[in-house]
């Protein structure tokens, strides 16, 4: 039923495709969005296309930047000898807001998922090997404790080992099953102070 006409309602069937939001969730930002001053809503709006034209891969690490090299990758502040491995951006914010990890990391953007046809090609394995070839003295591994996020450190784990670097994995602290973008800072700090060599 047509309540609102055609511009309301595309753009609550606009917001309600955005992950986490329902019907109910998109309909009260559409209304947010309408009683917005104009300026506001360009400034919004523009913000969505910027971002979409001006976001790339990070050329060393892998996460979302809008430069050719991501602030931590580019920070001599950081130490580069330590990578962690995270599966998404998400996780390596996740991170970064516990304020206690001063290395590096490197972004999969996604887990080994044979049932999903997702295989070590088609995440940034490749990529992470090249890197380990440089001055590297230990990699952390720290995918999420699913089926698919252990068996992923498990695989990366056996491609590393033979080249002499040391090989740890985050602590148990993290819930199985558990997303880290979820989690608390000081449950992800103790995880990595309390991580394990592989």
């Amino acid at each position: 039923m047509d309540i609102y006409g055609g511009e309301v309602n595309r753009l609550i069937e606009e917001l309600s495709h955005l992950p986490g939001i329902g019907s109910k969730s998109a309909q009260r930002l559409a209304f947010y969005i309408i009683n917005m001053s104009e300026e506001r809503a360009k400034a919004l709006s523009d913000s969505i296309i910027n971002a979409k034209r001006n976001i790339k891969y990070c050329k060393t690490c892998y996460t979302i930047t809008d430069k050719e090299e991501c602030p931590i990758c580019s920070s001599p502040t950081r130490n580069h000898k330590i990578i962690m491995v995270v599966e998404t951006p998400r996780e390596l914010a996740a991170y970064e807001r516990t304020g206690k990890y001063e290395g590096v990391y490197h972004v999969l953007h996604g887990v080994i998922n044979p049932s999903a046809g997702i295989g070590p090609q088609d995440i940034k394995l490749k990529e992470l090997m090249v890197r380990l070839q440089g001055d590297v003295e230990e990699l952390i591994i720290a995918t999420n404790s699913s089926v698919e996020g252990e068996a992923t450190a498990m695989y990366i784990s056996k491609m590393v080992k033979p080249a002499g670097i040391k090989v740890s994995r985050i602590a148990s602290g993290v819930p199985v099953g558990g997303d880290l973008e979820c989690i608390d800072e000081v449950t992800l700090t103790r995880a990595l102070d309390g991580r394990v060599i592989l």
